[in-house]
């Protein structure tokens, strides 16, 4: 028994050096993934999703992954999805996007529908990136010649939907060729049963998983080069 405890706690040491190394704040970047008022708000467009995301706490958590890494140093991109009120430049070729354009609440360029959500802290030094097209985060948006600049090495993915945004932008990230990591307790979807599944059968193929208590730990975990410093 002693050694089957020894071991447990020599892995838990491993994986947690291999967090503390991976989520390193200067080639870190956490992603939120349309964490907006017109999506997990109050008047959100999708109310079963937003209830989902706040009752499941991955809306919360999403938070104090933010304000950790503000606190840490980590940058912070917030990805939010809008559409022009005449619809220009938007999707049609899918039954989600023809759904969208109908919902009485609608995601446009300036309005309250667009703007992150509470109880997320948006800083100075925050990037927000607005698309008006297609499903991912990624995909023809600025986010990845921001990430190359700004020297990212891991994408730490958190927000909505784990039906299709979330991972449409951990398998753009992956062929992209950044490491991914999944706070598993800071995403949702719909049916609040189908997030697990996804994770485990889909996610847990491409990215590292963690949960949002451990990247709080591994940003507050003293850095060797830090110290070494001077």
């Amino acid at each position: 028994m002693g050694g089957t405890e020894a071991t447990d706690r020599g892995r838990a040491v491993s994986r947690k050096e291999e967090l503390d190394e991976l989520l390193r704040p200067d080639g870190t970047v956490l992603l939120t993934v349309e964490c907006q008022e017109g999506v997990v708000g109050a008047d959100s467009a999708l109310p079963e999703l937003a209830a989902v995301a706040r009752k499941s706490g991955a809306l919360t958590n999403v938070a104090r992954l933010v304000d950790a890494a503000h606190g840490a140093g980590v940058q912070v991109i917030h990805a939010v999805a809008e559409r022009r009120p005449d619809g220009r430049g938007s999707n049609g070729n899918a039954r989600l996007f023809r759904a969208a354009a109908r919902l009485p609440v609608q995601q446009h360029s300036g309005s309250t529908a667009v703007r992150v959500a509470a109880p997320i802290r948006v800083a100075d030094e925050d990037l927000v990136v607005r698309r008006l097209h297609g499903l991912s985060p990624l995909a023809g948006t600025d986010v990845d010649a921001l990430l190359r600049n700004l020297g990212c090495r891991t994408l730490v993915v958190t927000g909505v939907s784990a039906n299709v945004a979330v991972p449409n932008a951990v398998f753009d990230a992956v062929n992209l060729g950044y490491t991914v990591v999944v706070p598993r307790d800071a995403i949702a979807g719909v049916p609040a049963d189908y997030t697990p599944a996804m994770i485990r059968n889909t996610l847990a193929l491409v990215a590292t998983l963690a949960t949002t208590d451990d990247l709080l730990a591994a940003w507050r975990a003293p850095r060797r080069s830090a110290a070494g410093r001077g």
